[in-house]
């Protein structure tokens, strides 16, 4: 990230502030072997394209009065991307079926999907409906969460970097600071499988010089000497009668809250 930033840094000497700071330096996996059935037979569906294999799977947390709540969470395993994150204070069949017909309408139908074998995924309302879709399942062993790697990594980074230092007071507020998270990782958050890029990375279109900016989102910037503009000429910043001008949308707010700013400044 800090390379992509156009910064000349050491390895090691990132790690060394890593470390002094207090910051978890993750260790080297081991290579582990193939997947072995009971009966002898090896078995692993590898992904070889996009939708090719999707996998979901279930994260448990609670708000700040003590209630729980439980995400959704559903990647692409080939691209590593991130589809959708579902929070919802109870899941069941019923909302599993509303997020894959989402994806399945923006995204298109996989040729596999992997998930556990939790209530909620081996209901016969699941399984039938994703038949019917065009897709087949590829269920996991009982007991065997390494069997569904890329999802638990995705759930491991999930709650060391957001959930574990975060502390949510609605359901609302987890939604928002959980979405924010999803898309930080997908478009900027490096992935050491693909060559240290994120999964999808946001494309930029450079704008010409003299032409007016569109981007409500980024504030005030400069294009080509003349401040940011949107349609009619109407600056952001200035106002001109718009609700909310003036104020910069925030895409990534659990960041600023991790690093303390925006507080009391």
């Amino acid at each position: 990230m800090l390379r992509d930033a156009c910064w000349q840094v050491n390895d090691k000497r990132v790690e060394r502030l890593w470390r002094r700071e207090g910051l978890k330096v993750p260790m080297k996996q081991p290579k582990k072997g193939r997947l072995w059935l009971n009966d002898g037979s090896c078995v692993r569906l590898r992904p070889e394209y996009r939708n090719h294999v999707w996998s979901y799977d279930i994260v448990h947390h609670r708000t700040d009065d003590g209630r729980a709540f439980r995400t959704l969470n559903i990647l692409d395993e080939d691209s590593r991307e991130c589809l959708a994150v579902r929070l919802k204070r109870k899941l069941n069949s019923t909302v599993v079926i509303d997020a894959l017909t989402d994806l399945f309408i923006l995204r298109g139908i996989p040729a596999y999907i992997r998930p556990d074998n939790g209530p909620e995924f081996i209901a016969e309302a699941v399984r039938g409906w994703i038949t019917a879709a065009g897709a087949k399942t590829a269920f996991i062993e009982p007991d065997s969460p390494w069997e569904n790697g890329y999802c638990e990594s995705f759930n491991g980074r999930m709650r060391d970097e957001l959930l574990n230092g975060e502390v949510f007071h609605s359901l609302r507020e987890a939604q928002i600071i959980i979405e924010s998270l999803r898309k930080h990782y997908n478009t900027k958050r490096p992935h050491s499988a693909l060559g240290y890029r994120p999964p999808a990375p946001e494309a930029i279109i450079p704008i010409a010089k003299g032409q007016p900016c569109t981007n409500f989102q980024l504030g005030p910037r400069k294009c080509g000497g003349s401040p940011c503009r949107g349609p009619g000429g109407v600056s952001p910043v200035d106002g001109g009668g718009l609700p909310g001008a003036g104020v910069a949308a925030d895409p990534e707010p659990w960041l600023q809250r991790r690093h303390g700013r925006g507080q009391g400044s």
